[in-house]
């Protein structure tokens, strides 16, 4: 069969770099991936995850995490240290 439909995206340069990188190391290219979600989609019928419109504790929290505003711990275990 011939792949012949073509998808075009545009999406931020930064986005496109962190996926790739991810990608490459799974051993996937950037078509390759986006045929594995097309066929995914089409097992489920839909998206092959739950999407949610976030409530107003998760969009205090994007925010946020957009503005720096985070913790950041060494490990899980100074983390948990850290919380207690």
């Amino acid at each position: 069969m011939f792949k012949t439909a073509i998808v075009s995206i545009q999406i931020k340069p930064r986005l496109k770099t962190k996926a790739e990188t991810i990608l490459y190391k799974i051993g996937l290219s950037s078509a390759e991936a986006i045929r594995l979600f097309y066929k995914k989609i089409c097992l489920h019928h839909g998206l092959p995850f739950e999407v949610k419109i976030p409530n107003k504790t998760t969009i205090n929290a994007m925010r946020e995490t957009d503005s720096g505003k985070t913790h950041k711990a060494k490990n899980v275990d100074a983390l948990f240290d850290e919380l207690e």
